[in-house]
């Protein structure tokens, strides 16, 4: 018996050959597949468009940020400029020499240092010189700094001042204002005039600080200007030195015991009168208070003083023997023609001069002559022992 011919499959069913037929779920309908497909392409909606907010947002941050950075860059940056960048690039510790010129504020004063490169920035200098409160307290003057210096160094030596130079001088014990005048014009380079116009006849222009001097009638300060070694400031003028020296004369007179010399009736200035007599006359440091004796007594029994020294101030001149004629000189000065002390001191004395004649030595000596090359006297209480030590000084001053 025969087959019967098989049937050709349909077109749809050949192009569903070979793959599985999607089946229905179970309960669905056409209806729900395209609520399904509907659901699924809105839900990609979604996930674009939170993607799309939130690249706005983060892109909204990122210009946030940006701006705040640079709202903190340009300031700081600007402030580095303005308080922190050098405004000279040079080797620290190099010296160099700067002047701050009279009345110069702190500005002056930062862009002077910043421009020499001592401070790395003016404007930073000037910020912590007003924070710390020495705004206006830096003073004036050149100095010798060194580049890049630490500003705390470079404040201390502005508020200290330049250093100061010093011009040291010695005015010997024994010193006439004449020389004591061409001293200071030799080593300090004070005018000699000038400073003999003010010391020789202004005392009293002085004696605001010094009381004692309005008592002097001669107007001059010799004996008054103590004798010592002092440290002069640069550029200073007579009237300094002389109230420097003056200064000194009070300080030491605080170590002499005036009250001996009071007692006798003698004023400060008489005082200082005889040490200047005794400077001059005693070489030896142990025949002060000797040769202060013999002023002492000579005067107490009414005798000329009869000092040699007393005539080379006069003279203005140092003699080892004076002659006939220079004893008849007519000057007050001259105690072999006047008794009495002389008008004022003849010579600056110091301290042991000074103390000597407030505190003379009890003897009964009314004569002394220089005897020895050493510069000692031999003393005498009568006139045949004074004759006799005279013709001994021959031999030491022909």
């Amino acid at each position: 018996m025969s087959e019967a011919p098989r049937s050709r499959p349909r077109r749809s069913e050949r192009r569903t050959s070979g793959r599985r037929a999607r089946s229905p779920q179970p309960g669905q309908t056409e209806l729900t597949r395209v609520r399904d497909s509907k659901s699924s392409r809105s839900s990609s909606r979604r996930v674009r468009s939170v993607d799309e907010r939130s690249r706005r947002k983060t892109l909204i941050a990122v210009v946030v940020l940006v701006g705040i950075l640079l709202a903190i860059a340009i300031p700081a940056y600007g402030a580095w400029q303005l308080l922190m960048k050098p405004q000279v690039v040079t080797e620290a510790g190099l010296p160099v020499q700067v002047e701050i010129p009279e009345g110069s504020g702190t500005r002056e004063i930062a862009e002077i240092l910043a421009a020499k490169g001592v401070i790395d920035n003016a404007a930073m200098f000037r910020l912590r010189a007003r924070t710390g409160e020495i705004d206006g307290k830096l003073r004036s003057g050149v100095y010798d700094l060194a580049t890049g210096m630490p500003y705390e160094a470079v404040v201390e030596r502005l508020l200290a001042g330049p250093p100061v130079a010093y011009v040291t001088v010695t005015i010997p014990e024994g010193y006439r204002l004449e020389q004591i005048a061409a001293r200071y014009e030799d080593v300090v380079g004070i005018s000699a005039s000038e400073f003999l116009e003010l010391a020789k006849g202004q005392a009293q222009s002085f004696s605001a600080q010094h009381p004692y001097l309005a008592d002097v009638e001669t107007g001059s300060l010799e004996g008054y200007l103590f004798p010592k070694t002092y440290r002069i400031v640069e550029g200073s003028g007579a009237s300094d030195v002389i109230e420097l020296m003056l200064d000194q004369f009070d300080t030491e007179m605080r170590d002499v015991d005036l009250s001996q010399a009071t007692a006798a009736g003698l004023t400060l200035h008489e005082v200082v009168t005889i040490a200047s007599m005794v400077e001059r006359e005693a070489k030896v440091a142990e025949e002060r208070p000797l040769v202060s004796s013999v002023i002492y007594n000579r005067i107490a029994k009414g005798m000329r003083l009869e000092i040699d020294a007393t005539i080379e101030y006069v003279l203005q001149a140092n003699r080892p023997r004076l002659l006939n004629k220079d004893l008849e000189i007519d000057s007050p000065y001259n105690t072999y023609k006047y008794g009495g002390l002389p008008p004022g001191p003849i010579a600056s004395p110091g301290l042991a001069s000074l103390q000597a004649a407030a505190l003379p030595a009890q003897t009964e000596y009314i004569y002394y002559v220089l005897t020895s090359e050493d510069g000692s006297h031999t003393f005498a209480t009568n006139y045949q022992d004074f004759l006799n030590a005279k013709e001994k000084s021959r031999e030491v001053t022909p």
